[in-house]
């Protein structure tokens, strides 16, 4: 209150110093340039240890590409194909960050010619080069038009990755930000009022990217954080001010002037605001819990921009309403301002209520049979890594690389055993790994000769895989030579440590490596708990706030299992189904519902207490609750789905994935969860919740007395 207050009274003040906030961050972003992952932050088990072998002996491959040349229709002319091939690696052989090209090689089906091209440096030197490589590619392609000329490649299909995932965030900018704005015009029938949520958005994701900066040195990021920040920011930013300037409306429309009802409005909905922040963020921090680089960095991000959130809410979200007065109700939309009017707040959610008020039990029966009965698919949730099957197919450098594995085994990914000793026997110890692995039809393709360190000690033998990265065909190749090929060949060596590692080991240590969701889980649900009891000061609430948020977390897992895994609405949106859910996408998702299902759950648990304090009776106070929070939630709400369906259109399956999970929990927790079962539950449990109306403490003591009569 002391600083909303500060704020409307100093409001031109209160707006410059947002303004050098906003700056200041703006200029981060320009002087410090974000950390991101290195290949050694993901390393795990055996296949870490291979690699942090491998970087020690100096052992790794240098980074190579493939310019592959097939026939779009038909049979390839391979005197043809193989002529283009040479004027390629002539083009391709002098240009910057290219070591050297090899001789054409004709697949055995004589169906394609491979150009094998070694670059220069590391994976991070081969990042910087390959676009001139992928230019030059380009550029033989339109010369011959009549063949198709692609190029593959780690640093390739990273490049196209990456434009794909530009392209994704640019979209999802351009669609949800005019939605938004849409959104809010019908809600509040003003021009000025719709702008104010969307500018403190915008500014608290700008504001949160740049302090993220100096942040990512700690937490780097893997290249989603800026679209996770967007996600996030949008949604409670626009949260935040919905809150707080509805409940600003109401008090002027109540007689008060600007200040009071600036001051009441920071005493009521500032206080759920600073919850809430406080609720997303716990939430939010359960991430950190996970061990995975990816989500400290995501966590990271999503902290950030809700503090911001929040931050901007209290100051200068009350100095803007106290500059522009009762012009915050202009320009209005005519049609729609007469239409608010008439409706008034709660005029369709208390026709909904009232059946709830009536028949507690049977509300609460049928909604929560609704949400256990689309919950239910979610036990049959299979889950696997993102692999190159599930990039959008038309990144070229997709296709080209699917095309290659198919006709070339040497573009096969590969399995690297790598053993590390001073016994004269290591060379004879791979060679009978090789044979034995043979020998064991594990349908491994031989490699080139072991590469050896300059010491002698350390080898590695690579052998290509039977099957593409995160194929489970995979797994009975690395646990038998784990656990019987290779300790078997090194048994007679002295002081021999061994590993397998490589892409496909790497695929299977993270698929098999032991799940920490229980424990996030676990910590975010207590937390969240705790929060509860704290700010309500009763048990039985935050129990139900529990239930109640894993009932539409649970319903949400449902529709993602039908829709990615079954084979729903595949044609609606355009993609092809997997089988399973990316393995990162659940324990996303569910930080984040319960983080957002709390804004909205505090909202409406502090008016519902407003009207106990005020000496309502109780059934009275939950449909005045849910009556007078309902247009704020709905809006709100409206903008989140809105926001989250933007992401659920766009091409990379984890986006898309993100935007249906995350849309349909929204759209089922502001409706039968905030609608129907919320206020059912509570009528319910009605002889343990009347304690709800009683100031526990001094700080409670403002929202009380200034709550309207």
């Amino acid at each position: 209150m002391r600083v909303a207050r500060w704020s409307a009274l100093h409001p031109w003040r209160a707006i410059g110093l947002w303004v050098a906030f906003v700056a200041s961050a703006i200029a981060l972003t320009s002087s410090v340039q974000s950390k991101e992952l290195g290949d050694e932050d993901f390393r795990i088990g055996d296949s870490g240890r291979a690699s942090a072998m491998i970087d020690a002996a100096s052992l790794h491959d240098s980074p190579s590409e493939s310019v592959l040349i097939t026939a779009p229709r038909g049979a390839l002319d391979v005197e043809r194909a193989t002529g283009v091939a040479e004027q390629v690696k002539a083009t391709t052989a002098n240009l910057d960050g290219v070591a050297d090209v090899g001789a054409p090689i004709v697949s055995e089906r004589r169906d394609a010619v491979l150009v094998p091209v070694t670059m220069t440096g590391d994976e991070d030197d081969a990042a910087d080069h390959v676009g001139a490589l992928i230019a030059a590619t380009a550029q033989a392609q339109k010369a011959h038009p009549d063949l198709t000329i692609q190029q593959a490649g780690e640093a390739s299909l990273d490049h196209g990755i990456n434009d794909k995932v530009s392209e994704d965030l640019a979209s999802a900018e351009m669609l949800s930000l005019p939605v938004t704005f849409a959104i809010l015009l019908i809600a509040f029938g003003a021009f000025v009022a719709a702008g104010i949520p969307v500018l403190l958005a915008i500014t608290s994701v700008v504001t949160a990217l740049g302090l993220y900066a100096p942040i990512s040195y700690l937490a780097p990021d893997a290249g989603t954080v800026a679209n996770v920040v967007l996600l996030i920011g949008m949604a409670v930013g626009v949260d935040y001010s919905l809150f707080y300037l509805k409940r600003e409306r109401e008090e002027r429309a109540r007689g008060r002037s600007t200040i009071d009802a600036i001051e009441i409005a920071a005493a009521t909905s500032g206080r759920a605001v600073v919850v809430s922040g406080l609720a997303v963020m716990v939430a939010m921090s359960g991430l950190f819990l996970s061990g995975e680089p990816v989500f400290d960095a995501l966590a990271a991000g999503a902290i950030l921009v809700v503090l911001v959130a929040v931050i901007g809410s209290l100051t200068v979200l009350p100095a803007m309403l106290a500059a522009f007065g009762r012009f915050v109700d202009r320009p209005r939309i005519p049609l729609l301002w007469r239409l608010n009017r008439r409706i008034g707040s709660g005029g369709i959610s208390g026709r909904l209520i009232r059946p709830v008020i009536r028949r507690p039990f049977v509300s609460a029966l049928v909604a929560g049979g609704t949400l256990i009965g689309l919950a239910i698919p979610a036990l049959g949730m299979s889950t696997r890594e993102s692999t190159v099957e599930t990039l959008p197919q038309d990144i070229p450098a997709v296709q080209a690389f699917q095309r290659a594995q198919a006709s070339f085994p040497s573009e096969h990914p590969t399995i690297d055993v790598v053993l590390r000793s001073d016994d004269s026997g290591a060379a004879s110890a791979l060679r009978e790994i090789e044979g034995e692995a043979v020998r064991a039809d594990l349908a491994l393709a031989s490699g080139e000769a072991p590469r050896v360190s300059k010491d002698g000690r350390t080898s590695v033998l690579s052998m290509y895989a039977p099957h593409p990265v995160g194929d489970q065909r995979n797994d009975p190749t690395i646990e038998q030579l784990r656990d019987t090929i290779v300790p078997r060949a090194v048994s007679d060596l002295d002081g021999a440590t061994t590993a397998v590692g490589d892409s496909v080991a790497e695929s299977y240590d993270y698929e098999h490596q032991t799940s920490r969701l229980p424990l996030v889980v676990g910590f975010v649900l207590l937390l969240t708990m705790a929060m509860m009891i704290w700010t309500f000061r009763n048990v039985t609430l935050a129990l139900l706030t529990t239930v109640l948020n894993l009932l539409s977390v649970g319903a949400a897992f449902g529709v993602l299992t039908l829709v990615f895994q079954h084979s729903w609405f595949d044609g609606l949106l355009d993609f092809t189904s997997s089988g399973s859910v990316v393995d990162w996408i659940p324990l996303f998702c569910f930080v984040v519902l319960i983080g957002l299902s709390m804004d909205y759950h505090v909202f409406v648990m502090t008016r519902v207490r407003e009207g106990l304090r005020r000496g309502l009776p109780f059934e009275e106070a939950v449909e005045l609750g849910i009556r007078d929070t309902a247009g704020v939630v709905t809006s709100a709400a409206a903008v989140m789905v809105s926001v989250f369906a933007v992401f659920a259109t766009l091409d990379m399956m984890e986006m898309k994935q993100m935007g249906v999970g995350l849309s349909v929990a929204i759209l089922l927790d502001a409706t039968l969860v905030r609608l129907v079962l919320l206020p059912a539950l509570l009528l319910g449990f009605k002889s343990r919740l009347q304690g709800l109306g009683r100031v526990a403490s001094p700080e409670d003591e403002p929202a009380a007395e200034l709550a309207p009569a």
